[in-house]
């Protein structure tokens, strides 16, 4: 009896320990920076090779020494750093990156905003992103916070917050929070933002690994709670549009597997009103602009334009 009692009891240990190790090893998996995360050269290089347009763009203003990098003390005392075009402009646009990228990978939008559009640019490299401090990946949670931080440094009459991947997340659980005084008029863009944390991981967790949420992603959920403060269910974007009383345009390709594409559906029903969506056809994730460069610009245009 008593040896029978301690197998089980051994097993048990065995089974905790073993699920315990593996969910470990999934935060590391899904929260340790890019250990190339400061490579700005290699950066340019990609940027260049898939967005050649982009090139004398940057060569010109750099000319101008226009594009600059800008580094801010945020209130958690981290040090961030952003790239940042000014153009004397009433207008700013802050375009977020996604996961393990950074602001350099997203500088094709940034041109669209200065070049096209007159906007200002402020470009963060997200807490443990590109050459911005942080040990593990917050998934837009807590980068909202910090994003409130960049638009009170470089706060203008009127603003935009683009976000594309988890830098849409991170726009859209930013939109709900209560926003420095003093900006007229502030739109939101999300280009292939997934619905929370939780449903994104549980995806990649079947994709991947062929493994269904229990027991992993709630052991791993726990213990992101205690290691990092957050969870992955709380980090939800449908939950922060229910919220957000700003106009938001709502941007997905039908071709999405990694951001499945029905989540923008749920995301666009979530949010109340002053919305506007574009599911653009054939475009895997993060490729809305590549493969439709003219009807991107003219929607955002569009979108910018619009009332209020």
């Amino acid at each position: 009896m008593k040896k029978a009692i301690w197998k089980t009891v051994i097993i048990l240990v065995m089974v905790v320990a073993t699920v315990m190790s593996v969910s470990c090893f999934m935060l590391h998996y899904s929260l340790a920076p890019d250990e190339h995360r400061t490579d700005t050269a290699t950066c340019y290089r990609l940027l260049f090779e898939s967005y050649p347009e982009t090139r004398p763009w940057i060569d010109s203003l750099r000319r101008a020494q226009a594009l600059r990098d800008t580094f801010v003390t945020m209130p958690t005392g981290e040090r961030h750093h952003a790239l940042y075009v000014r153009r004397g402009s009433r207008k700013t646009a802050v375009v977020i990156h996604g996961w393990r990228d950074c602001s350099i990978d997203f500088l094709f939008l940034a041109r669209l905003y200065e070049h096209f559009l007159h906007y200002n640019i402020v470009m963060p490299d997200l807490h443990a992103h590109g050459l911005s401090e942080g040990d593990m990946i917050q998934m837009g949670w807590h980068d909202r916070k910090d994003v409130l931080h960049w638009l009170s440094v470089f706060q203008t009459d009127t603003m935009v917050v683009h976000g594309v991947s988890m830098g849409a997340a991170t726009a859209m659980m930013t939109s709900a929070e209560p926003l420095p005084d003093g900006i007229r008029d502030i739109r939101f863009v999300e280009d292939c933002g997934y619905t929370s944390v939780w449903d994104e991981f549980a995806g990649e967790m079947k994709n991947q690994f062929g493994l269904p949420p229990f027991p992993l992603m709630y052991t791993t959920d726990l213990l992101c709670k205690l290691l990092l403060g957050w969870g992955f269910d709380e980090a939800s974007a449908v939950a922060s549009v229910r919220r957000s009383p700003h106009p938001m345009l709502f941007i997905h390709g039908s071709a999405d597997t990694f951001v499945p594409t029905e989540m923008v559906y749920r995301l666009y029903e979530a949010k109340p009103s002053r919305k506007t969506l574009w599911v653009a056809d054939g475009a895997k994730h993060t490729k809305s602009y590549l493969i439709h460069k003219d009807e991107y610009l003219r929607r955002l245009r569009d979108f910018l334009h619009g009332k209020k």
